[in-house]
């Protein structure tokens, strides 16, 4: 038995086929799968939350392949070791060696200069790279490495791959087949692992070592209550990896959305108190005052991104300030959706009616043969008219006089649909906005 050994680390896969999840980068004909039938792959990123087995696949791809495979942390590791390690690597490219993979876990945590050490192994083929964030590669990977590498995004596990898992562990595991188990609620396993492979089976080997003491040899029944009880008083009052981290996000967001200044500090001190990334914080604001905010306030998005680039300045604690200001001024603004609704009407537009022509008065006309057929032909130039503009078509004729844009109900957008229907007319029809 292997009791001392977590039941997460006895669970882990060994390839492919007993792997969980990600069927869309590994199930039949998917594109990680078909890389490495290949028998050639990139190097690459995967970018997901904790839990979904990005460190088990590239182990798994490694032995795939029969490559060597050197295993590094960005939180313990630095320039150092990174060179030793490519050094190493160096030394096996002989005999037409497949070159080593070199796995960086939380590779976001690399600074620039370590993620420069990086470039001139992977771009001349010492090593394949894998790494794996957490977070958004776009921001925290440089983008010289970025461009070398494939980014291919891991989901949370499903209800029913969460399900599956608890389901071969007691069945599959020497130490749990040991015992008499039956698992007769698992909502509160689900709950606690928030699609987390690795809290799952944490939660579910800290029930059972609970249970076991209380039930001698006889069988152990686990429950919701159980759960709870023997789990919950195992958590940390926030856990920024799990569930309650995408929960408390979302109430601040959600408060801000609902214009309530106090939640939404609330909820800040919550995610400030419980350690999260103020990056991230800053980001999901960035994303609030374009989604929730826009035309109603448009310097709400001028001051997320000012407080987005103060926090990667300003260091820890002044930078809860500079969070709070941003927060406080993003719940008191007047809100309106109409930019995302628009948006959104209108690539729900372009997937019905496909790519229709451009109308040849507004194509661009660089050479003479285009001239000839017509391009550019009687545009009208704004600027040529009274008040700068002059009524003209500008979409294609298969849809000409379609509505995407409906101004909000707040005084920046009334004198925006005030012009539109003077300008425009009965052609889009702006009109009064609709009553609440």
């Amino acid at each position: 038995m292997l009791a001392n050994q977590p039941l997460a680390e006895r669970m882990r896969p060994k390839d492919l086929d007993d792997f969980c999840g990600q069927d869309h980068l590994v199930g039949r004909n998917a594109v990680l799968r078909r890389v490495l039938e290949s028998g050639n792959i990139p190097s690459f990123i995967l970018w997901g939350p904790p839990g979904v087995g990005k460190t088990t696949l590239a182990g798994i791809i490694a032995a795939t392949l029969k490559r060597s495979f050197f295993h590094l942390s960005a939180v313990h590791s630095g320039v150092k070791e990174v060179r030793e390690t490519i050094e190493k690597a160096k030394k096996q490219q002989f005999f037409n060696n497949p070159n080593p993979v070199l796995f960086i876990d939380e590779i976001h945590r690399f600074n620039k200069s370590q993620q420069d050490s990086l470039l001139s192994a992977v771009e001349q083929g010492v090593i394949t790279l894998i790494g794996a964030t957490t977070e958004n590669p776009s921001f925290e990977v440089i983008s010289p490495l970025l461009s070398r590498c494939q980014v291919y995004t891991m989901n949370p596990l499903s209800d029913d791959e969460l399900k599956a898992l608890i389901d071969k562990a007691l069945i599959k595991d020497t130490y749990l087949t040991a015992l008499d188990i039956e698992v007769v609620e698992n909502e509160a396993l689900l709950r606690f692992s928030g699609g987390d492979a690795r809290k799952l089976f944490n939660a579910l080997e800290l029930v059972v070592a609970s249970e076991m003491d209380e039930a001698g040899n006889n069988k152990i029944i686990i429950t919701n209550e159980k759960v709870l009880m023997h789990v919950q008083k195992n958590l940390a009052m926030y856990d920024k990896k799990g569930e309650q981290h995408y929960d408390i996000i979302s109430a601040f967001i959600k408060s801000m959305r609902g214009s309530d200044p106090n939640a939404a500090v609330y909820w800040l001190a919550r995610m400030v108190e419980g350690g999260e990334d103020p990056k991230f914080i800053a980001r999901r604001m960035l994303i609030l005052a374009a989604e929730d905010i826009g035309l109603a306030n448009p310097n709400a998005l001028l001051l997320a991104q000012a407080c987005f680039e103060a926090v990667n300045v300003i260091g820890w604690p002044e930078s809860r300030i500079i969070l709070s200001e941003a927060a406080i001024y993003l719940a008191t603004s007047p809100k309106s959706n109409s930019s995302i609704m628009a948006i959104d009407d209108a690539i729900a537009k372009v997937r019905e009616s496909g790519d229709l022509p451009v109308p040849l008065h507004i194509r661009n006309a660089p050479t003479k043969l285009m001239k000839n057929l017509g391009y550019g032909k009687d545009y009208k130039y704004a600027h040529s008219y009274e008040g700068n503009f002059v009524s003209d078509n500008f979409l294609p004729e298969e849809i000409k006089g379609t509505h995407f844009f409906e101004p909000g109900s707040n005084p920046k957008e009334d004198e925006i649909r005030k012009r539109l229907s003077r300008i425009w007319k009965d052609i889009y029809g702006y009109g009064e906005p609709e009553k609440p």
